[in-house]
């Protein structure tokens, strides 16, 4: 019974393996084949395409002149390659001054900043410095204060003083 058993498993497992692979693949298949069978079917192609299309314009044709009537693209036209680059060197020169101003004022800005933050940290030693000495001598005033009480306390158990 058991061999009858593992026989069905098997049986069964093959054929879930092929529905799914049918399941999988399946659809696929049926679209190229029904292609197929269509292309198969019609022989007719398509009749050459007629085109009685002009040819495309040039921009020469569209535009012979484009910018003969404007007075200021024709005296950069005839600008030297030499003086165009003693512009841009010009312009390149005053963008790097630009730059530098806006540098330098950055610069000072942060010096001014950092000089005003170097005061506030001398305001803080300085109280810091004030804080530390008052804690010494509040120290001190406390010990001698301790020293006080302490033989007052010893006069007063010689005098017959009990304490609390």
């Amino acid at each position: 019974m058991t061999r009858r058993s593992g026989a069905c498993l098997r049986c069964c497992l093959v054929v879930f393996a092929v529905v799914s692979a049918l399941g999988v693949c399946g659809p696929a298949l049926y679209w190229r084949f029904k292609k197929g069978i269509k292309l198969r079917g019609t022989t007719a192609s398509c009749p050459p395409c007629i085109c009685d299309c002009p040819p495309p314009l040039s921009l020469l044709k569209i535009a012979p002149d484009c910018g003969s009537n404007d007075p200021d693209l024709k005296q950069e036209m005839e600008k030297q390659f030499v003086d165009l680059l003693t512009e841009e060197l010009k312009l390149q020169e005053s963008v790097a001054q630009e730059h530098g101003r806006h540098m330098n004022i950055t610069f000072a800005e942060a010096k001014r900043v950092a000089s005003q933050y170097q005061r506030e940290a001398e305001k803080c030693n300085a109280a810091t410095e004030t804080c530390e000495e008052a804690r010494e001598r509040a120290e001190a005033l406390l010990i001698k204060e301790r020293k006080v009480t302490l033989s007052w306390e010893q006069r007063a158990r010689e005098m017959g003083w009990e304490g609390e």
